[in-house]
């Protein structure tokens, strides 16, 4: 392999200095070499893919659908996704020119934050949340502001929203993540008017990312664009809720005047999606087959969550009973201070249950760990008796 020539590191984007290695990823990889390891790490769904989806992409490759399709994704699919915002969340888009599908959310976080941020903008983000708004925020040059929400529940109310604008009056636009990655927490109708009631007197464009929307147990999702449509960008996808993880499908609602930007910066990352991948999403989001897999996977995973909920508090866990997503967000038990990754690596090494620090999700995370039950219930069984072994080992 040649060598780098002298010098040619300094001709480098000098945003990527400012960024720490993905502490997700990372702990995941090392856990991984660990024999025995039981990993609740990702949020991974451990279902394949509904029949209906899987036989829609198969027909689109006998088919011979294999040629460019329009930026912003094919008719069919933006016709799906404006039905299904309408009939699950009563939420009204042009599919035209308010909807752009993206290769994944992860694709819209970077193509809607790309469209606001010029250098030096700050972007407020209520934490503890997925690293990755930071680390995009940063690679754009502009300043991620974490608002740590963990004294309110991890919910960011009008109060603590206000304290923040006030000593950051310009800035930019403000993240919002719910069912929340990694608390699964989310917010009530009122809570989400009360907050949008404080957004409304600022030029703050909301980018909320929805993409666990489906997977809401008690009650209904609202969105925040149900009450300021005009401030906000919403990204979803069939991932989580269609356990489509690997097809990357995701996509962008908003107004005509956002999303033109917003389409142009994807349009000329990506092109456009994948066609099958495309063709199975109209499943995912047109059809009552599709609505029927979320639901059935929405009832499992609400009784992984219910049985490790239960286990962990027995074991001195502090939890905050989180009403969507798969992810639990614990408090350490006590006698373990508050040092989340020492905690996390002994459980691996010692317990052979691989978690992740808190502290990875930003401010108002550390003595947290992040568990995902996206996994069987035979296997958070085990995992919780390891976990139990550990604990009282350790006592």
């Amino acid at each position: 392999m040649p060598a780098t020539k002298k010098g040619i590191l300094n001709r480098l984007n000098n945003n990527f200095a400012k960024l720490t290695p993905g502490g997700i990823r990372e702990f995941d990889y090392q856990a991984s070499s660990i024999p025995g390891i039981i990993k609740l790490t990702l949020g991974e769904p451990d279902f394949n893919v509904p029949d209906a989806m899987k036989q829609a992409a198969i027909n689109s490759i006998n088919d011979n659908d294999s040629h460019y399709a329009p930026g912003n994704g094919t008719l069919d699919l933006r016709q799906a996704i404006a039905y299904f915002m309408q009939d699950r969340y009563q939420l009204n888009y042009d599919p035209e020119n308010e909807i752009a599908v993206t290769v994944g959310a992860t694709e819209g976080i970077y193509a809607s934050l790309s469209a606001i941020i010029n250098p030096g903008d700050d972007i407020l983000v209520a934490t503890p949340t997925f690293p990755l708004y930071m680390v995009v925020t940063k690679i754009l040059g502009g300043t991620p502001v974490e608002i740590d929400t963990s004294a309110d529940n991890f919910i960011l109310t009008p109060a603590k929203l206000q304290n923040v604008l006030d000593k950051h009056p310009n800035a930019k636009g403000l993240i919002l993540n719910y069912p929340s990655n990694p608390t699964g927490v989310t917010y009530t109708k009122a809570q989400v008017q009360a907050l949008a009631e404080a957004i409304k007197a600022t030029n703050l464009v909301v980018i909320a990312d929805e993409i666990y929307s489906e997977l809401v147990y008690d009650g209904p999702h609202t969105s925040i664009a149900s009450f300021i449509p005009g401030q906000t960008l919403i990204l979803n996808g069939a991932s989580k809720s269609h356990a489509m993880t690997g097809y990357r499908i995701g996509f962008i609602a908003g107004p005509k005047e956002l999303m033109k930007p917003v389409s142009a910066i994807h349009a000329m990352m990506v092109t456009a999606a994948s066609d099958p991948a495309m063709a199975a999403a109209v499943a995912a989001f047109g059809t009552d087959a599709g609505k029927e897999a979320t639901l059935k996977m929405k009832e499992a995973y609400k009784q992984r969550r219910d049985f490790v909920v239960d286990a962990l508090k027995q074991l001195g866990f502090d939890i905050t009973t989180p009403n969507g997503a798969f992810y639990i967000f614990a408090k350490i038990p006590a006698q373990f201070g508050n040092n989340d990754l020492k905690f996390a690596t002994d459980l691996a090494n010692q317990g052979k249950v691989a978690v992740i620090p808190g502290s990875f999700f930003g401010a108002g995370g550390q003595g947290y760990v992040r568990i995902s039950y996206a996994t069987s219930m035979d296997t958070l069984k085990q995992a919780m008796t390891n976990i139990a072994e550990f604990i009282n080992k350790e006592d």
